[in-house]
């Protein structure tokens, strides 16, 4: 038996490349690099697992 594709999969990996660039750009801006980079990928880690959760 064949399993039938799944329509509309999306990945929501784009968060966790650009968190982090988007971070660190803001965190430069306001002297705070490090604190972006951080907050950029904590941010694009749950961005993309609530993405993940509910395209399902």
């Amino acid at each position: 038996m064949t399993e039938k594709p799944r329509q509309g999969q999306f990945g929501g990996g784009i968060f966790l490349a650009i968190g982090p660039f988007a971070g660190l750009a803001v965190g430069t801006a306001v002297g705070q690099p490090t604190i972006g980079l951080l907050a950029g990928i904590a941010i694009g880690t749950v961005l993309a697992l609530a993405f993940w959760r509910f395209a399902r």
